[in-house]
């Protein structure tokens, strides 16, 4: 019996992957408790804008983006176990000091340090220097989003260096797409949940309790985790199926040898530029639906955090269909005969179509905010699919030792592009709010002047619209540019990475 028992290869690659998954559902929540609380919560306290929670999210991508940089190479210089553990302790750090960033404005501004959440509320309740509220919290919160960022940063770098350690590279696609997943469900999760606990606990428990999971999570890798050749749950016959390409074996017995990948080397190669471009463009759309969509219902649709639960649930729900980003591939490989690039590029080519829909979100949103909810949803879930492949096309061109600083560098990439999509929608939903807006078909500013260079106060417009003004406001126009935009990014990034990289090229050295 145990003879028969040595020749079954044994499976427990896809435990790691659901160590993998894990982390990327807590990475995901972590990010998204600003997202789901500053409308309801956070503003009304610290009276931000849309300009300033556009600072917040843009800084949080560009801090996300210089740390993927240093990242990738800290995962590959500390290893994989080490690396994973110091990058979610960080973020959950950085996830938790959201909640004392109300504290520190009472504290810096009046000199009382002690006092717990609720007090600290009414202290800032009854300051009189609106501005120097909002930029005192505005600053804090941009430090912790920092620090959540330096960690956060080291997730993707860390997970696919894991994943090319314990698959096969026809199988690295699906994999990603299985742990990739996790930042659907912690998107899914999200709405239905963070609000709640913000509504019956206060904003600050939603950031404490998620950031608190990451702890839970860093036992569970520091138990089970083991390079696969060292590992006692993986036999010789999954170890061999691990092992199946040739330079991988060849790469994992000579390990300890191997010179690291330099920076310089890595920007010398067209496959490095064509992972950088492609990032560039597409990281930022997943990013604004992630961070701006609660708004979007929010500001277009008057939806409140609880309101906006079910149709983001419903939202990210579509965007599980992106598991099938993993399988195709695999299926032109399998099936087709087509090397892995060409599987991959061929899958992304068909995913990068289907953002397109986001042109007629807008328009589509005056019959029923369920057309952009359900557009957003197939965009996002073709996002995640063309993600999962174009982070394997990285195992698919470079060896081992270069994977997670490739990712790191994709992935200062993509915070770049993010960036400019969260600061510039900031920017623009303000303008088209003060300078689009029509009150009776008159001018916002036209009808009060006295607004120029601050948004309409809340309890403004919800007076005129008691009164029976017909009030259209211009940030309608303001999203439907920033969709447009993300409509077309993912064609555009396919074809610059094609006519970079043809065809399918490994990397020796």
């Amino acid at each position: 019996m145990s003879s028969v028992k040595s020749f079954k290869p044994s499976n427990f690659r896809w435990s790691i992957c659901g160590l993998l998954f894990i982390a990327t559902t807590i990475n995901y929540l972590d990010r998204q408790v600003l997202s789901l609380t500053w409308k309801d919560f956070i503003q009304p306290e610290f009276h931000w804008n849309n300009n300033d929670y556009g600072n917040i999210t843009a800084l949080f991508s560009i801090f996300y983006a210089i740390s993927m940089l240093f990242a990738g190479k800290f995962v590959d210089w500390m290893d994989t176990k080490k690396g994973f553990l110091w990058a979610i302790f960080i973020w959950s750090i950085g996830a938790i000091l959201h909640a004392f960033c109300g504290i520190a404005t009472s504290g810096i501004l009046t000199g009382n340090w002690l006092v717990g959440f609720a007090e600290s509320k009414k202290i800032i309740g009854t300051l009189n220097d609106i501005s120097l509220v909002t930029s005192t919290s505005v600053t804090l919160f941009i430090f912790a989003r920092f620090v959540l960022a330096v960690g956060e940063a080291g997730n993707f770098p860390a997970a696919i260096k894991t994943t090319a350690e314990y698959f096969p590279k026809k199988d690295r696609a699906f994999s990603t797409s299985i742990f990739n997943a996790g930042a659907t469900v912690g998107a899914l999760a999200a709405p239905v949940t963070i609000p709640f606990i913000a509504k019956s606990m206060g904003w600050e428990m939603a950031f404490i309790i998620i950031g608190a999971l990451g702890f839970l999570w860093m036992g569970l890798w520091i138990f089970y985790y083991k390079k696969p050749h060292q590992h006692p749950k993986v036999n010789e016959h999954e170890l061999a199926y691990i092992q199946q390409d040739q330079d991988d074996v060849i790469e994992e017995t000579t390990e300890v040898h191997q010179k690291k990948m330099s920076l310089k080397q890595a920007f010398g190669y067209r496959q490095t530029w064509a992972f950088i471009f492609g990032k560039f463009m597409t990281d930022g759309v997943w990013w604004f639906y992630l961070f701006w969509t609660p708004a979007y219902l929010s500001s277009v649709y008057g939806m409140d955090s609880t309101q906006s639960a079910l149709p983001l649930f419903v939202l990210y729900m579509i965007t599980l269909v992106s598991i099938v980003g993993g399988w195709l591939p695999k299926y032109f490989v399998d099936k087709k005969g087509m090397n892995p690039y060409a599987g991959r590029m061929r899958a992304m080519l068909i995913f990068a179509f289907f953002p397109l829909l986001a042109l007629i979100a807008q328009p589509a949103g005056q019959i029923s905010y369920w057309f952009p909810v359900l557009i957003i949803g197939i965009a996002g879930a073709a996002h995640q699919a063309w993600s999962a492949n174009i982070f394997s096309t990285v195992g698919d061109m470079f060896p081992k030792k270069a994977i997670a600083t490739i990712t790191g560098i994709g992935g200062m990439a993509g915070g770049i592009g993010s960036f400019l999509i969260n600061k510039g929608s900031g920017l623009l939903f303000d303008h088209a709010h003060m300078a689009w807006t029509t009150i009776d078909g008159v001018p916002l500013l036209e009808k009060y002047p006295e607004f120029k260079n601050t948004r309409l106060p809340d309890d403004l417009l919800t007076q005129l619209k008691s009164s029976g003004a017909i009030i259209s406001d211009g940030i309608d126009k303001g999203y439907m540019i920033i969709f447009s935009v993300c409509a077309v990014a993912y064609l555009i990034a396919w074809f610059v990475m094609k006519s970079l990289v043809p065809k399918y090229k490994i990397i020796k050295d």
